[in-house]
Protein backbone atom coordinates (compact mmCIF):
# COMPACT_ATOMS: atom_id res chain seq x y z
CA UNK A 1 0.00 0.00 0.00
CA UNK A 2 1.47 3.21 -0.78
CA UNK A 3 0.35 5.25 2.25
CA UNK A 4 2.26 2.51 4.75
CA UNK A 5 5.64 2.80 1.89
CA UNK A 6 5.29 6.51 2.19
CA UNK A 7 5.19 5.76 6.29
CA UNK A 8 9.06 4.28 6.48
CA UNK A 9 10.17 7.66 5.00
CA UNK A 10 11.26 9.53 8.15
CA UNK A 11 10.35 12.72 6.50
CA UNK A 12 6.69 11.39 5.82
CA UNK A 13 6.73 9.52 9.14
CA UNK A 14 7.18 13.29 10.80
CA UNK A 15 4.62 14.60 8.48
CA UNK A 16 2.27 12.03 9.70
CA UNK A 17 3.22 12.10 13.40
CA UNK A 18 2.80 16.20 13.04
CA UNK A 19 -0.61 16.01 11.67
CA UNK A 20 -2.07 13.21 14.28
CA UNK A 21 -0.39 15.98 16.46
CA UNK A 22 -2.05 18.59 15.27
CA UNK A 23 -5.50 17.05 15.39
CA UNK A 24 -4.74 16.29 19.15
CA UNK A 25 -3.87 19.50 20.16
CA UNK A 26 -7.09 21.05 19.22
CA UNK A 27 -9.16 17.87 20.63
CA UNK A 28 -7.19 18.78 24.10
CA UNK A 29 -7.77 22.34 23.98
CA UNK A 30 -11.50 21.28 24.23
CA UNK A 31 -11.19 18.76 27.12
CA UNK A 32 -9.00 21.44 29.09
CA UNK A 33 -11.77 24.14 28.81
CA UNK A 34 -14.11 20.99 29.65
CA UNK A 35 -12.16 20.62 33.37
CA UNK A 36 -12.79 24.20 34.18
CA UNK A 37 -16.74 23.35 33.48
CA UNK A 38 -16.96 19.61 34.05
CA UNK A 39 -20.07 19.61 36.06
CA UNK A 40 -22.35 21.18 32.62
CA UNK A 41 -19.73 19.90 30.29
CA UNK A 42 -19.09 16.34 31.50
CA UNK A 43 -20.73 14.91 28.57
CA UNK A 44 -18.69 16.76 26.23
CA UNK A 45 -15.68 15.65 28.49
CA UNK A 46 -16.53 12.01 27.94
CA UNK A 47 -17.42 12.29 24.16
CA UNK A 48 -13.94 14.13 23.44
CA UNK A 49 -12.11 11.91 25.64
CA UNK A 50 -13.05 8.89 24.02
CA UNK A 51 -12.46 10.56 20.75
CA UNK A 52 -8.86 11.41 22.03
CA UNK A 53 -8.16 7.40 21.78
CA UNK A 54 -7.40 6.53 17.93
CA UNK A 55 -5.39 9.68 16.84
CA UNK A 56 -3.39 9.34 20.07
CA UNK A 57 -2.45 5.73 18.82
CA UNK A 58 -1.88 6.93 15.40
CA UNK A 59 0.80 9.24 16.86
CA UNK A 60 1.76 6.49 19.51
CA UNK A 61 2.42 4.26 16.37
CA UNK A 62 4.16 6.82 14.15
CA UNK A 63 6.69 7.61 16.78
CA UNK A 64 6.94 3.87 17.72
CA UNK A 65 7.88 3.44 14.44
CA UNK A 66 10.40 5.59 13.87
CA UNK A 67 12.00 4.50 17.16
CA UNK A 68 12.30 1.36 16.26
CA UNK A 69 13.92 2.44 12.98
CA UNK A 70 16.21 4.31 14.55
CA UNK A 71 17.06 1.93 17.02
CA UNK A 72 17.47 -0.91 13.98
CA UNK A 73 19.73 1.55 12.72
CA UNK A 74 17.77 1.98 9.40
CA UNK A 75 20.44 4.30 7.44
CA UNK A 76 17.64 7.32 6.65
CA UNK A 77 16.58 7.65 10.13
CA UNK A 78 20.29 7.25 11.62
CA UNK A 79 20.29 10.61 9.18
CA UNK A 80 18.38 12.03 10.69
CA UNK A 81 19.09 11.69 14.31
CA UNK A 82 17.75 11.16 17.48
CA UNK A 83 15.09 13.80 19.38
CA UNK A 84 17.14 15.89 21.60
CA UNK A 85 18.07 13.94 24.52
CA UNK A 86 15.53 16.12 27.13
CA UNK A 87 12.72 15.30 24.86
CA UNK A 88 13.81 11.12 24.77
CA UNK A 89 14.10 11.13 28.58
CA UNK A 90 10.43 12.96 28.92
CA UNK A 91 9.00 10.07 26.54
CA UNK A 92 8.41 7.15 28.42
CA UNK A 93 6.84 9.63 31.38
CA UNK A 94 4.88 11.15 28.38
CA UNK A 95 3.39 7.45 26.89
CA UNK A 96 2.75 5.76 30.17
CA UNK A 97 1.01 9.21 32.15
CA UNK A 98 -1.16 9.38 28.31
CA UNK A 99 -1.99 5.86 29.14
CA UNK A 100 -2.81 5.97 32.36
CA UNK A 101 -5.15 9.51 31.81
CA UNK A 102 -6.75 7.60 28.80
CA UNK A 103 -6.84 4.31 30.65
CA UNK A 104 -8.51 5.24 34.00
CA UNK A 105 -11.02 7.73 32.06
CA UNK A 106 -12.23 5.31 29.78
CA UNK A 107 -12.46 2.80 33.55
CA UNK A 108 -14.50 5.91 35.20
CA UNK A 109 -16.68 6.26 32.28
CA UNK A 110 -17.53 2.29 32.00
CA UNK A 111 -18.01 1.68 35.93
CA UNK A 112 -19.92 4.67 36.64
CA UNK A 113 -19.99 7.00 39.56
CA UNK A 114 -20.92 4.69 42.04
CA UNK A 115 -17.38 2.41 41.25
CA UNK A 116 -14.83 5.92 41.85
CA UNK A 117 -12.39 4.03 44.99
CA UNK A 118 -8.42 4.71 43.65
CA UNK A 119 -9.44 4.80 40.12
CA UNK A 120 -10.74 8.94 40.35
CA UNK A 121 -7.40 9.37 42.39
CA UNK A 122 -5.34 7.47 39.82
CA UNK A 123 -6.91 9.54 36.66
CA UNK A 124 -6.47 12.93 38.52
CA UNK A 125 -2.55 11.81 39.72
CA UNK A 126 -1.47 10.47 36.19
CA UNK A 127 -3.16 13.74 34.86
CA UNK A 128 -0.83 15.66 37.27
CA UNK A 129 2.37 13.61 35.67
CA UNK A 130 1.15 13.45 32.29
CA UNK A 131 0.31 17.93 32.35
CA UNK A 132 3.68 19.45 32.05
CA UNK A 133 5.32 16.37 30.15
CA UNK A 134 2.60 17.19 27.69
CA UNK A 135 3.22 20.82 27.93
CA UNK A 136 7.18 20.41 27.30
CA UNK A 137 6.28 18.59 24.45
CA UNK A 138 4.11 20.95 23.44
CA UNK A 139 6.48 23.44 23.41
CA UNK A 140 9.56 21.80 21.98
CA UNK A 141 7.40 21.21 19.08
CA UNK A 142 4.41 23.45 18.40
CA UNK A 143 6.09 25.95 16.13
CA UNK A 144 7.06 22.80 13.79
CA UNK A 145 3.77 21.39 13.84
CA UNK A 146 1.75 23.34 11.61
CA UNK A 147 4.16 23.83 8.79
CA UNK A 148 4.95 19.86 8.90
CA UNK A 149 1.13 19.21 9.05
CA UNK A 150 0.15 21.27 5.70
CA UNK A 151 3.47 19.54 4.50
CA UNK A 152 1.69 16.18 4.59
CA UNK A 153 0.56 13.95 1.90
CA UNK A 154 -2.99 14.67 0.87
CA UNK A 155 -3.29 10.64 1.14
CA UNK A 156 -1.88 10.93 4.69
CA UNK A 157 -4.61 14.16 5.26
CA UNK A 158 -7.81 12.37 3.99
CA UNK A 159 -6.64 9.59 6.01
CA UNK A 160 -6.04 11.11 9.22
CA UNK A 161 -9.35 13.47 8.62
CA UNK A 162 -11.56 10.32 8.31
CA UNK A 163 -9.77 8.51 11.71
CA UNK A 164 -10.80 11.84 14.16
CA UNK A 165 -14.24 11.45 12.10
CA UNK A 166 -14.75 8.36 13.01
CA UNK A 167 -13.53 8.73 16.31
CA UNK A 168 -16.03 11.14 16.77
CA UNK A 169 -18.95 9.38 15.24
CA UNK A 170 -17.46 6.33 17.23
CA UNK A 171 -17.18 8.48 20.81
CA UNK A 172 -20.83 9.61 20.36
CA UNK A 173 -22.08 6.27 19.78
CA UNK A 174 -20.65 4.79 22.56
CA UNK A 175 -22.09 7.60 24.87
CA UNK A 176 -24.76 7.35 23.14
CA UNK A 177 -25.49 3.10 22.79
CA UNK A 178 -24.04 2.44 25.91
CA UNK A 179 -26.47 5.07 27.78
CA UNK A 180 -23.16 6.74 30.12
CA UNK A 181 -24.95 7.87 33.36
CA UNK A 182 -23.48 11.19 33.43
CA UNK A 183 -26.61 12.60 35.70
CA UNK A 184 -25.38 11.13 38.74
CA UNK A 185 -21.69 11.48 38.66
CA UNK A 186 -21.94 14.72 41.43
CA UNK A 187 -25.34 14.03 43.02
CA UNK A 188 -24.73 10.85 44.55
CA UNK A 189 -20.70 11.03 44.63
CA UNK A 190 -20.05 14.26 46.92
CA UNK A 191 -22.58 16.60 47.34
CA UNK A 192 -19.78 19.16 49.08
CA UNK A 193 -18.62 19.04 45.51
CA UNK A 194 -14.72 18.35 46.72
CA UNK A 195 -14.37 14.75 44.31
CA UNK A 196 -13.74 17.02 41.07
Amino acid sequence: MPFLHKVKNPAENERLTALAGFFLFFLLAIEGVTLLFLRPLLPVHIVVGLMLVPPVLLKLCATGWRFLQYYRGEREYVRRGPPRLLLRALAPLLVFSTVAVLGTGIALVLLGPHHFGPLLLLHKASFVVWAPAFGVHVLAYVWRVPQLALAAARMQKVAVGALVLASFVGALAAFDVGHLPTHGWFDDVNRDGDRF
